[in-house]
């Protein structure tokens, strides 16, 4: 039912509690974990003119490489694991590797922003929820602010209290693999 499953990462801090949800369905599905980075292109716009998108884009790409390494360490030998850097949009390049690789489910985090921050800054997860065509589970990675989306998103009862099942994700039927 979940043989690919897709870990969409920025490097952010949290992210072990992101992947270790992946690898408890991986597992039980005996799935192959699928490691993302995004270069967000339209994150330098701010960048001075005389920098070179040749040298910011290999800093990204090594920030990138780092968060994909530190996935890696995560993943069991007995489990599959691919991994990949893409440029472009995350939330728009995340759903196109949902879609080139035939993922069956997309686990991620979230940094739980709420109020003015996420109404002008909207959320890659959000985004990603809305445009998918498969599941996709969200983890908080802020416990800070963990209150703020429980209207938004309901719990699911064999998931930690911080950890997040979006509205159109079904639920594994019973003893399925």
């Amino acid at each position: 039912m979940y043989s690919n499953i897709l870990v969409p990462t920025d490097g952010s801090a949290g992210m072990e509690r992101v992947v270790e949800h992946a690898l408890k369905t991986a597992r039980r599905h005996d799935g192959t974990v699928h490691a993302l980075y995004v270069v967000d292109s339209g994150s330098v716009t701010g960048v001075p003119m005389e920098a070179s998108w040749s040298g910011i884009a290999e800093t990204l790409e090594r920030e990138g490489e780092l968060a994909l390494k530190r996935v890696e360490r995560l993943v069991d030998d007995d489990l599959g694991f691919e991994r990949a850097i893409r440029e472009g949009d995350p939330s728009r390049e995340i759903v196109a590797y949902t879609v080139d690789n035939d993922i069956d489910q997309v686990v991620m985090g979230t940094h739980g922003r709420g109020g003015l921050d996420r109404l002008l800054l909207g959320s890659v997860a959000e985004r990603v929820v809305r445009a998918a065509s498969i599941p996709v589970t969200t983890v908080r990675l802020d416990t800070s602010e963990r209150a703020a989306g429980d209207s938004l998103m309901g719990r699911d009862t064999d998931r930690g209290p911080d950890e997040r099942r979006d509205d159109h994700t079904p639920e594994p039927e019973p003893g399925a693999r």
